[in-house]
């Protein structure tokens, strides 16, 4: 049984009877339809801490959707799990993917930014203050597109550039 057809809570089914109700009156081919309920279910799935099931889902997602923009966001949410579950590589791997098909995507340029920011710290504190230093400028480049894509967002990112002298754009803070 789809995962749709198990939520349990009041939201999750108004949301899935929404969706369902959207998908029918969308034109819509069966793929791009078989394409959105695999993306729904590994949202749910993922949303319910359950990784491996929303990355089933989301690899199926990618097999059938076409929209460039539809599939950043399901590498996007692919790169999430891996950063929850502390794999870095792959997680870098799947937000330059989302990236490459929609640099327009500020919160998986954030999360680069929060990767290569944890990754210097790492260093720092494995006593190599080159590699830190490399991390901290890279994370620095990537929360600047970030916030000039959301430039009211990001609040702690700019504070940390101001503060590290890092900004070469102008903050709003």
């Amino acid at each position: 049984m789809p995962r749709s057809q198990r939520n349990d809570n009041f939201i999750d089914k108004t949301f899935t009877v929404m969706a369902d109700i959207l998908l029918k009156v969308l034109p819509a081919t069966p793929k791009q339809k078989a394409a959105f309920v695999y993306y729904r279910d590994g949202m749910n799935a993922q949303a319910e801490g359950e990784y491996a099931e929303a990355l089933q889902n989301y690899e199926e997602a990618l097999t059938l959707e076409e929209d460039i923009y539809d599939r950043s966001f399901i590498l996007y949410n692919i790169a999430l799990i891996h950063t929850s579950n502390g794999e870095h590589d792959k997680a870098l791997d799947y937000y330059q993917q989302a990236l490459d098909l929609n640099p327009r995507m500020p919160q998986a340029l954030n999360n680069v930014a929060v990767i290569y920011h944890y990754q210097a710290e790492q260093a720092k504190a494995a006593d190599d203050p080159e590699r830190a230093e490399e991390l901290f400028d890279q994370a620095s480049q990537y929360w600047q597109q970030a916030i000039r894509l959301a430039p009211n967002n990001y609040i702690e990112a700019q504070n940390w550039l101001k503060t590290t002298g890092r900004a070469t754009i102008d903050i709003l803070i």
